[in-house]
């Protein structure tokens, strides 16, 4: 057994003793008073007490690397990317959330956009392919993941010839899902002129890094004129040239139009924050007072840089509002309690709720997590969907037939409280009708239905519901 008095003499250890007492106790209140400072949910707070003080040597070194949630030092040094406005008159669509999204600063939402769903990999290949052949002055790109593979590489090949023919290149990766990514990995495209940055980065001297708050954006712009956004990283698991039997189930955006304006100034916001340079606004095309042709679209990014939490207000409130169904696809469910109950009793009003889920996902403690949420929206009287061929990393919200929510945010509190995310809001029921399609197209690789646990896994899931607002 470890023994200060071994090292040090008795009466210095029982001195040290009583210090890293005080120490210790001291610390744990000053963790206390940054906890309840916070505005999370009881569960949550309840959930890293029990951590700190029944496990303390787990619990605070856990809470400092992962506990912070909107006031950590460096985030806050991120402008916000919206300033709220309060309530909001009603605009040209009859619908809450976009006066909900436009009370916390979101942009309105833009007519006049050409929208195309991206479903697949091989698309999603073509399409990123084709954006950095064909543009003429910039390509800015921000990605969780750049994989190290032939997909990673190729995609990197392009923008270096990109860069040597002029074009401004910014590439913007975060420190996290890149860890792998080296320096040398990068160096060809920085020798062509292109700027590469790195968000939050995890080691540097003075230290600035965080582990907890990420850019989970997935966002390329071209030219200020069209965009492509969703929950693809660029890397073989996600996208490629051919068909691969073993490829995730994604979903990407292709815009142009108004909305791609406020999608260049998210990415000059989250540029400037990881390397102080300014880019120059993107001007904004002229909008039309009444759609009258094209996709209805609205940008919402959510995350450390904006206040509040709006796209998660705008999600239960919608679903509370809901009038026939919500259908919503997530590669991970591990809710707060007001979303699963909002989810719930929508089921138990009679809206047609559906929940599609991966059968097993790449990350075991998230399935356990889920598995007591899962239980809940079936007894109520939803359909949860757990699809089998491979892992579906999709991110997709059906409201009725009037909105689709398509973006990198998973259905958990991770995603909804802590990393920057980036969703698109489209009001028009042609895309509505295409989303549809595709998840009624997935539905038919879905195992419909959970059986009920056992005690043993019944008692795991509930731990992990117990926390849940840890992961």
């Amino acid at each position: 057994m470890f023994r200060l008095s071994y090292w040090i003499p008795s009466e210095w250890a029982w001195i040290a003793s009583q210090l890293a007492s005080t120490l210790g106790f001291f610390l744990a209140f000053l963790l206390l008073a940054h906890l309840l400072r916070q505005k999370r949910s009881p569960v949550s707070t309840t959930a890293w007490l029990l951590v700190i003080f029944l496990l303390p040597y787990v619990g605070v070194p856990l809470y400092l690397m992962l506990g912070g949630r909107k006031l950590l030092s460096m985030a806050r040094h991120k402008p916000r990317v919206y300033n709220p406005r309060g309530a909001v008159a009603p605009h040209h669509l009859d619908g809450t959330a976009e006066r909900l999204l436009e009370s916390y600063g979101v942009p309105p939402a833009r007519s006049g956009n050409r929208v195309r769903l991206i479903g697949d990999g091989e698309d999603a290949y073509r399409s990123v392919l084709e954006f950095i052949d064909k543009a003429e002055r910039s390509i800015h790109i921000t990605t969780y993941i750049l994989g190290r593979d032939d997909v990673g590489r190729e995609i990197v090949a392009r923008l270096v010839r990109r860069a040597k023919d002029g074009v401004e290149v910014r590439l913007l990766l975060d420190s996290v899902g890149c860890w792998r990514v080296s320096r040398r990995f990068l160096a060809p495209l920085t020798a062509a002129g292109a700027k590469v940055a790195f968000f939050m980065p995890m080691f540097r001297l003075p230290h600035r890094g965080r582990a907890n708050l990420r850019n989970h954006r997935k966002l390329i712009v071209t030219d200020d004129r069209q965009a492509l956004a969703g929950g693809m990283n660029l890397a073989g698991e996600y996208m490629g040239p051919t068909a691969d039997a073993k490829r995730w189930l994604d979903l990407s955006l292709v815009v142009e139009g108004p909305a791609v304006h406020d999608l260049a100034e998210l990415f000059a916001s989250d540029w400037k924050f990881a390397t102080s340079e300014d880019l120059s606004p993107p001007k904004l095309p002229p909008a039309t007072a009444v759609p009258s042709e094209g996709t209805i679209v609205q940008v919402v990014a959510s995350g450390p840089d904006v206040t509040g939490d709006p796209l998660y207000d705008s999600l239960v409130t919608a679903f509370f509002g809901a009038r026939a169904r919500i259908w919503a696809v997530t590669p991970y469910f591990v809710p707060d309690e007001t979303l699963v109950r909002a989810l719930e009793l929508a089921a138990r009003r009679g809206i047609d709720v559906r929940l599609m889920v991966p059968e097993h996902s790449n990350h075991l403690t998230a399935d356990l997590a889920r598995g007591s949420y899962l239980n809940q929206l079936q007894e109520a009287g939803g359909q949860v969907l757990l699809f089998k061929p491979v892992m579906l990393h999709a991110k997709l919200i059906i409201l009725d037939n009037d909105l689709a929510v398509v973006g990198s945010a998973n259905m958990d509190m991770r995603s909804l409280f802590l990393n920057f995310e980036l969703a698109l809001f489209l009001y028009s029921r042609e895309q509505v009708a295409a989303a549809s399609a595709w998840m009624e197209a997935s539905i038919k690789s879905c195992r419909h239905g959970i059986t009920p646990p056992g005690w043993a896994r019944e008692l795991a899931e509930n731990v992990g519901r117990l926390m849940s607002p840890l992961l």
